[in-house]
């Protein structure tokens, strides 16, 4: 049994179907009431690798769209079955165990035509092939121009949740703006900068849109213009534009005429609406973020400091919770006399649960409002609730230094203990290690020792039916073992958002005795702490404590440690290590003197000169501590240190191969404009997509660059990777002196980008179309999910999991392959070269 669905004229009113299968049609509009369905067919999670029987099928390029009574068998040999389902009343389609699998819908058109796929609750779709972004989280807004072919048009939806919605609309223009998906300031009044906005644009042709510009207009202020950045061909990109200045006075939302203009016609027209805040109320400010390019924004609940005080003001920087906007969050709490509450956003309401890109949104907001409000800078705070006090949690770890005190609220530790059956570890083996030590960053119970120095306000309550309470008992079990500065508040009774009090503000995260805790702590200032502790897992991310800096590990994201203390009257540093390769000392914070005295592991350095930048480099080679110059650029350190999922930041651009055979390069394309659209929607982002033929390897060095394809199909692999340690080209991967020849094979890595110090150049590609069709989902854009320096994989990974990773490790730190930090599975191990 097939299932058709007909795109007709726009002028075409009613319903059309085969026998009892109808879909309803209005005038451009197709919604499907029939779907051909599967349940789960695979393993699933927070894992660098997933199971997925369909999907083995489409990579191997044998997928054909089922009917009823298929079936797909399981590598556990359990055999599921394509069943049709008919849409429900509401146009939904739902069935048990539809979540987690497979709908798939076909649309017949009568001739070649472009329109707009609207769906939600669903992780991705394969239309006619091409993956495209999904919408898991229902929010409505993913308006997709999808190019239907004459005759049949598949459309492969991979569920998320129960309730997949449908439907094709015509476009209305070529490019379009679209207020699905805004982002906007206030108008602080008396301000005097034009802030940023930003909105969709839709381009529903064939052919990338250039020279486009964002006309914004207000009464009595007149326009403003701003250039928009190319819009690949049958996409959305979220753009930002300059508004017009704020008004003068206070009232009503201000209403804006934004116009889509090339040269000087209008394509498109919208009107948004500017809300008008003063400075000491709530408001928001958006920012063009250093990650992508993209217009973000931040909340700030301003103190409300008593007459005449004008002494620096104290910052809370406040992380919301799954499905919490950032100025929801700010609205929980009652204006301070003393404090700043910032509220950043996680790039969305679920983002990336303050890891990854939402851990660096916090840090982003972080450095913004630092410039901005100049507060205390002993007196910086950091408190969330739910995911966000997860992300005091991973953040305080991860990123200590800044703080004085934290406050987890009903926080959960780590995607370990929260959701433990989907996320690694890997069961031991070479390549299972390498996976699992990726993922070190994420789990908070090996950085726990980074809370030593700054003070801890545990908050939960004992009824919550969402983060457990034990999340929080277990980790009083913890800091009671090494801690000597934490409170446990527990609110009997309470469930996971609470407010037991009559005052302003919602105690679950606005609790008196978290303010008292908060007004005794203050960060010491470098020169008054004389012992310091600092464990990381990466450089990249955890690099400073006080005055201890670790530069670089001898084995990447494994754990490092340094333990030290000095004696200002003895001009003397003693210390130990774990997994240390090179460590800074700023001794700029004490008295210099002539020499200073160094012990570490036992082995002692003497008469070293005072150094004159301020800094004292050490470094450990075979054993032995020596003192050494700074690190050069070049090699690994705090600004650049990997892993592969690293890369996705810098003002990133994605440059897609031309150079293939017809379908490589369409795949080269489809997936970075998939790549583009999922960061979108998953981190508000606003990425680059261009050719490699449009590619400029010296303009803007800074940035980093994700290429897609191998050394034989992208153009500007040459220029970017001539040199590197591993090269993928057609039929063939070299890593590491091995050479692992054949199709089908995937491949992510990562290296420094020539002549910067600090933009990577990613790779995503493989030695053919199979091999670069098996990296499409690959969960780069979850959080939680991660990957090492490199990894090589082939398809038998989607059938059998960990064992299709034929190697995977990390690279020196210069860079180059390190037979200490790799490891060798599958074929790896057998066949190569």
């Amino acid at each position: 049994m097939r299932v058709y669905c007909w795109v007709l004229p726009a002028a075409l009113i009613g319903t059309i179907g085969s026998g009892h299968r109808m879909h309803r049609l209005q005038p451009g509009l197709i919604v499907p009431n029939v779907a051909m369905v599967i349940s789960r067919v695979g393993r699933y999670g927070r894992i660098p690798v997933h199971q997925d029987a369909v999907e083995a099928e489409i990579v191997a390029g044998t997928w054909k769209p089922p009917h009823s009574g298929d079936t797909v068998t399981l590598p556990d040999g359990k055999v599921r079955t394509w069943t049709l389902l008919n849409a429900a009343k509401n146009g939904s389609f739902t069935a048990p165990g539809l979540g987690s699998g497979y709908a798939d819908i076909e649309v017949n058109s009568p001739s070649d035509t472009v329109m707009l796929l609207n769906a939600s609750h669903y992780g991705m779709v394969y239309v006619n092939g091409q993956p495209r972004a999904g919408d898991p989280y229902g929010s409505g807004y993913l308006h997709l121009p999808v190019r239907l072919r004459a005759g049949r048009n598949d459309f492969l939806f991979a569920t998320a949740g129960s309730g997949l919605q449908m439907s094709l609309t015509a476009p209305t223009a070529p490019q379009m703006l679209d207020t699905g998906d805004i982002t906007t300031p206030d108008y602080v009044i008396g301000a005097r900068r034009k802030p940023w906005a930003a909105l969709e644009v839709e381009n529903a042709t064939a052919s990338a849109a250039s020279g486009l510009r964002i006309r914004a207009a207000r009464d009595g202020a007149g326009s403003v213009e701003t250039a928009v950045p190319e819009i690949g061909r049958l996409t959305v990109r979220k753009v930002g534009f300059r508004l017009p200045s704020p008004p003068s006075s206070a009232g009503p939302p201000v209403a804006v005429t934004v116009r889509l203009m090339r040269g000087g016609h209008t394509l498109s027209t919208a009107k948004i609406t500017i809300n008008r805040t003063l400075r000491d109320q709530l408001h928001k400010i958006t920012f063009v973020s250093g990650i992508d390019g993209s217009v973000q924004y931040y909340a700030i609940q301003p103190a409300h400091p008593l007459p005449g005080d004008h002494a620096p003001r104290a910052l809370d920087l406040s992380l919301h919770g799954a499905g919490v906007e950032a100025l929801g969050q700010a609205a929980s709490y009652e204006p301070k006399t003393w404090i700043d509450i910032v509220a950043p956003t996680n790039r969305r309401p679920f983002g990336f649960d303050w890891e990854d890109w939402g851990r660096l949104d916090a840090e982003e907001v972080l450095a913004l409002a630092e410039k901005s409000l100049k507060p205390d800078p002993t007196r910086i705070f950091l408190s969330g609730h739910s995911m966000g006090g997860h992300g005091a949690w991973t953040i305080g770890a991860n990123d200590p230094d800044p703080f004085a005190a934290i406050c987890p609220s009903a926080g959960w530790l780590s995607f370990r203990t929260y959701v433990a059956n989907a996320v690694p570890p890997y069961p031991a083996s070479a390549v299972g290690d390498m996976l699992n030590r990726a993922w070190n960053d994420s789990d908070t119970s090996l950085l726990v020792h980074n809370y030593k120095d700054m003070g801890v306000f545990i908050i939960h309550g004992s009824k919550d039916d969402n983060v457990p309470v034990t999340e929080a008992i277990h980790m009083t079990h913890v800091l009671a073992t090494f801690h000597h500065d934490w409170v446990f508040y527990e609110q009997p009774g309470a469930s996971h958002w609470w407010d037991a009090s009559d005052e302003p503000g919602t105690d679950c995260v606005d609790l008196m005795q978290l303010w008292d805790f908060f007004a005794r702590h203050r960060r010491p200032e470098d020169g008054q702490t004389r012992e310091v502790e600092l464990v990381t897992v990466n450089p990249g991310i955890t690099a400073w404590r006080h005055w201890l800096g670790i530069i670089q590990q001898i084995h990447p994201y494994a754990v490092s440690k340094v333990t030290i203390h000095y004696d200002p009257g003895l001009y003397r540093f003693t210390g130990t290590t774990v997994n240390v390769r090179h460590m800074q000392l700023k001794v700029n914070c004490w008295q210099p003197a002539a020499t200073l005295k160094v012990v570490l592991d036992g082995q002692t350095l003497k008469a070293i000169p005072w150094p004159r930048t301020g800094a004292l480099d050490l470094e450990r080679r075979a054993g032995r501590w020596s003192v050494s110059a700074p690190v050069p650029a070049g090699e690994k350190n705090p600004l650049r240190s990997g892993p592969f999922k690293d890369a996705f930041k810098n003002d990133m651009e994605f440059v897609y191969g031309t150079g293939g055979t017809p379908s490589e390069n369409r795949w080269a394309y489809g997936r970075a404009r998939f790549d583009a659209e999922t960061f979108w929607y998953r981190g508000n982002g606003s990425v680059d997509v261009v050719a490699d033929t449009a590619f400029n390897a010296t303009a803007q060095p800074q940035r980093s660059i994700i290429l897609y394809g191998n050394s034989s199909t992208n153009r500007a692999w040459p220029a970017l990777l001539g040199s590197s340690p591993l090269q993928v080209s057609e039929g063939a991967v070299n890593v590491g002196g091995k050479t692992l020849n054949g199709a089908g094979l995937a491949v992510l890595f990562v290296q420094p980008r020539p002549g910067s110090a600090v933009a990577d150049v990613g790779v995503v590609g493989g030695t053919d179309l199979t091999g670069m069709r098996l990296t499409d989902r690959l969960p780069v854009f979850i959080s939680g999910v991660a990957y090492p320096d490199w990894i090589v994989l082939d398809p038998t990974v989607l059938t059998q999991g960990v064992s299709g990773v034929l190697g995977a490790g990390y690279f020196n730190n210069r860079w180059q392959w390190s037979p200490g930090d790799a490891a060798w599975g599958g074929q790896a191990l057998a066949g190569a070269r």
